[in-house]
């Protein structure tokens, strides 16, 4: 791209060289003093075939030009309450907001849609200022109004110098190229008219709410301080300075820690559900559900199964680790587990086996399953639709029972997405695995259904193809009063090395501001 590049620009300038030479010649004239008659060079005649060449030409001046303005000069030092930060505006495809948090990691916020980008850089903690919150708690209250007027302020420098960094950058090269004061000017007035452009475009695109759904990149033990907890997102959508406060706040306690993460506290009227799936017998798994369990303080931990690779009795003591996970473990069966995986799993007092739509209350939520009903842990048969949607049928019957004798089933959980799509309508929720990719939907019915990607990165596996799946899990909190999904963070771990941790929140559509739940979803009270 950059050898593309550097020839489109030699080439613009050899365009322009030569009409330099022409207009000289017309103005000195011949050897009698007359006006040269002599026919334009080749490349004139090009040139005027191909106006699009010169006008490709000064779009990639000034969009270089523009990028080096930015790069070089683009960027202002603004205090955010009591933090310094780098802002810097940089172009980007899908535009957004990217908070570095270093060494910690980033957070993204979709809060536009427009091809730039605003970075800001959390340099340091400013220590007078983070003194004077720990001795004062009370100024906490008046820190939403700070961080948005810092903001502010910082935006607003942002603007101007980015203003003058993208006509400087594309006038300067502009005068590089073309030698021409007029083509450099007329290079800086469209890059500044650019800059106008995808400013307007990030202006009307503007999303104050997507505070509410962070994508955190980093170590995932740092994750829920920066995401937050999960009662703001259902009660306080239009005050979005307060939000930006409390995230404000979250990096600060960070920093001011150190090594020592601050503990996660949990909003107490939500229950935190941690989904898992398809572990496939990857030891590092039971590491990972034991640190998010702690971290998020998980009420109760579903697997969706294929907990083993081949179900086994030698690969029973794989499971042992389930008991010292720190939470009640509810268990379906997969088409890679057997009937003696799952008898051995019933040996523990906190693994609750679901199967053939049997119910249980676990840590206050009602659930029931249905283990898969074909045990394919080789490949050697082929899987039937027909057999899980019949499986589907039996716990929706299941379900319908469970109301019908006052005890409402808040979950239901199945192995095979196909026999969890026939539970829509009879529960608000419905969990399943398989596919080894996360996904929510909402059926036709009203149900809610969340597929879970694999917790083992699928497993030993893994190494058959070139790029191992990364590890997923999710983290569901319901209300704990009406057993509704108010929110979700989907995790995600990069591949073997475990190299990049990834949470992402979002929110139902009926959670949005000033949506209304839907009439037709099925409600836990029947």
């Amino acid at each position: 791209m950059a050898r593309d590049f550097a020839v489109v620009l030699q080439g613009v300038r050899r365009v322009g060289g030569a009409l330099v030479g022409r207009i000289r010649a017309r103005r000195t004239g011949g050897p009698g003093g007359h006006a040269s008659h002599a026919p334009a060079p080749a490349v004139l005649d090009g040139t005027a075939r191909h106006p699009w060449r010169a006008a490709l030409g000064l779009i990639a001046v000034v969009l270089f030009g523009a990028w080096l303005g930015l790069l070089i000069v683009g960027s202002v030092r603004a205090p955010v309450g009591p933090m310094d930060t780098r802002m810097t505006l940089r172009p980007s495809l899908s535009g957004g907001t990217k908070i570095n948090v270093s060494p910690l990691g980033a957070l993204e916020l979709r809060s536009h849609t427009a091809p730039i980008r605003l970075d800001v850089d959390v340099d340091q903690l400013d220590p007078v200022r983070s003194q004077a919150l720990v001795d004062h708690p009370e100024r906490l209250a008046g820190l939403q109004e700070e961080v948005a007027r810092d903001v502010g302020h910082g935006t607003l420098d942002l603007a101007a110098r980015s203003c003058v960094a993208v006509v400087s950058g594309a006038t300067a090269l502009g005068l590089a190229v073309y030698r021409r004061p007029r083509r450099a000017l007329a290079a800086g007035g469209l890059a500044l008219a650019l800059l106008a452009a995808s400013g307007g475009a990030a202006y009307a695109t503007w999303n104050p709410k997507s505070v509410l759904e962070p994508k955190f990149s980093g170590l995932l033990s740092s994750a829920p301080s920066v995401v937050g907890d999960a009662r703001s997102i259902v009660s306080e959508f239009d005050v979005y300075q307060r939000e930006l406060a409390r995230l404000v706040t979250n990096v600060t306690k960070l920093y001011d820690v150190t090594s020592t993460l601050p503990a996660y506290q949990p909003d107490p009227t939500t229950m935190r559900v941690l989904h898992v799936s398809d572990i496939h017998l990857n030891p590092a798994s039971w590491k990972i559900i034991s640190s998010l369990v702690e971290q998020y303080d998980i009420d109760v931990i579903v697997d969706s199964g294929d907990t083993m690779d081949h179900g086994s009795a030698a690969e029973n003591a794989f499971l042992d680790p389930i008991p010292d996970l720190g939470a009640p473990y509810v268990w379906v069966r997969g088409n890679h587990d057997s009937r003696t995986t799952q008898r051995y799993l019933e040996r523990f007092k906190n693994v609750h086996v679901l199967d053939d739509g049997r119910a249980e209350t676990v840590a206050g939520l009602r659930f029931a399953g249905i283990g898969d009903p074909q045990y394919t842990p080789d490949r050697s048969a082929k899987r039937s639709g027909s057999v899980h949607r019949l499986a589907g049928v039996r716990l929706a019957s299941a379900l319908r029972a469970e109301r019908a004798a006052g005890t409402p089933v808040d979950v239901a959980v199945a192995h095979d997405p196909a026999a969890a799509r026939e539970t829509d309508g009879e529960v608000p929720l419905a969990l399943a695995g398989h596919l080894h990719h996360q996904k929510m939907e909402v059926m036709e019915g009203g149900t809610r259904l969340r597929i879970e990607g694999s917790t083992g990165g699928s497993g030993l596996r893994a190494v058959e193809d070139r790029y191992p799946d990364p590890v997923e899990a999710s983290v569901l909190y319901l209300d704990r009063t009406s057993k509704r999904l108010q929110a979700w963070d989907e995790i995600r771990l990069g591949g073997l090395g475990l190299t990049k941790a990834e949470v992402s929140r979002h929110l139902p559509k009926e959670n949005q501001p000033g949506a209304t739940p839907s009439p037709t979803a099925p409600s836990p009270s029947g």
